[in-house]
């Protein structure tokens, strides 16, 4: 029987991951099936952007894995039981188990409304493709109000920054206002703010600065200091929480429910189960663990082919670079900032900023996507048999058939 390798998620990470592999290990030895719970892959980067108005590419998974030899089964991930070694999914056909040798967990990550009363109910979110689209239709009908509709960002991470200079560009007719819950930029070097501010100013994005939002309505925010904020569209990027599916299947995982892992992106609790992108705590080269981004996905998803790739030949297994450079942050289409970071992670004093930073991430983005839509690409053509041929435990269960 073969290797069974069964990737959960078709994002940056798990669509590199899945490729890879297919790449370097021999099919007489393996099988490798991807997991998905949509047909095509959603460029996360760039969802603000899809939300705003602006069309962007997703490629179909099943034109991304043609000729590679992965399994595609589209179906949503309802449980994980590592014990029995068997994943539980649920499609349109019922559903049913699919059972591992290697499972590479990749599900990444969600909005998260921390409890916020109402912002479930009542916030639009841009991450996933189907919340951007329907902040998207709300947009649209807003535009088509005679009166200017008011947009209320919550968040001012990076995707709250994106979000709201995205629309603030691409829909000017629109009020648009971005609620900071601290200083607006704040770890981001002193010019990187000032230019932050700028382009806020110039795009008519109104700050609300040291702001708690309490309650969310469906026409109004209500904020810690009493007061109401009039919005006609809100929209939450307060942070970002992943899958209880992991904890429940009882992983290792820490309080928010990353998978912790070691070194190799191994799950310290269950040794063949491997956590990528935003579902692993895994510890940058620095001695800090790695924060929730595309790059992080990258450098992940590198270790874990690399550990899988050695562990299932007998191989030596290196050690990728785990490391966090900056951040890239867009500004609409023309401006961008270019945040590098020390060992520590706190923003260096110089910054790259304007076109030059804007052309810099239009760049990161459209090498994601050629990577992630050509995943066997540039690597080794040889496919490396396994040491032993794997066996299949009498308890594992059978394979469903897509």
């Amino acid at each position: 029987m073969r290797h069974r390798i069964v990737v959960l998620g078709a994002g940056y990470a798990g669509s590199y991951v899945a490729g890879t592999l297919a790449r370097r290990l021999s099919p007489a030895d393996t099988e490798i099936t991807v997991v998905n719970a949509e047909p095509d892959f959603v460029q996360r980067l760039r969802l603000h952007q899809l939300a705003a108005g602006r069309e962007i590419e997703a490629p179909q998974l099943a034109d991304v894995f043609a000729g590679t030899g992965v399994r595609l089964r589209l179906a949503r991930v309802t449980a994980v039981d590592p014990e029995r070694q068997v994943v539980a999914v649920a499609d349109a056909g019922g559903g049913g188990e699919l059972g591992y040798d290697t499972l590479v967990y990749a599900l990444g990550s969600h909005g998260a409304h921390h409890g916020v009363p109402g912002a479930a109910e009542h916030a639009f979110d841009v991450a996933s493709r189907p919340s951007a689209m329907r902040l998207r239709e709300r947009l649209d009908s807003l535009g088509r109000q005679a009166e200017s509709g008011r947009v209320l960002v919550v968040g001012d991470g990076l995707t709250g920054i994106e979000t709201a200079t995205e629309i603030a560009e691409t829909r000017p007719g629109l009020s648009v206002a971005l609620v900071a819950r601290g200083e607006l930029g704040a770890p981001l070097s002193v010019g990187a703010r000032s230019h932050l501010r700028q382009a806020c100013h110039r795009l008519g994005v109104t700050v609300l600065e040291h702001t708690v939002v309490e309650a969310v309505e469906a026409t109004r925010v209500l904020c810690a200091d009493g007061t109401a904020l009039a919005s006609d569209a809100t929209v939450w990027t307060a942070g970002f929480a992943v899958s209880r599916i992991a904890a429940a299947g009882g992983l290792t995982v820490t309080e928010n429910g990353r998978i912790v892992v070691d070194r190799t992106m191994r799950s310290l609790s269950h040794p063949n189960v491997y956590a990528v992108g935003d579902s692993a705590h895994a510890v940058g080269d620095n001695g800090r663990p790695l924060p929730m981004s595309c790059a992080s996905a990258g450098y992940t998803g590198m270790q874990a082919t690399a550990a899988i790739v050695g562990r299932l030949t007998g191989r030596k297994i290196p050690n990728t670079k785990l490391e966090y450079l900056g951040n890239h942050i867009s500004l609409g289409r023309r401006d961008g900032i270019l945040q590098m970071v020390d060992d520590e992670g706190q923003a260096k004093p110089k910054y790259v900023g304007g076109r030059k930073a804007a052309r810099i991430k239009a760049a990161i983005l459209k090498l994601s996507l050629w990577t992630t839509s050509h995943p066997t690409f540039g690597l080794p053509k040889r496919k490396h048999r396994l040491a032993a041929a794997p066996h299949a435990s009498a308890d594992k269960a059978p394979r469903v058939a897509a």
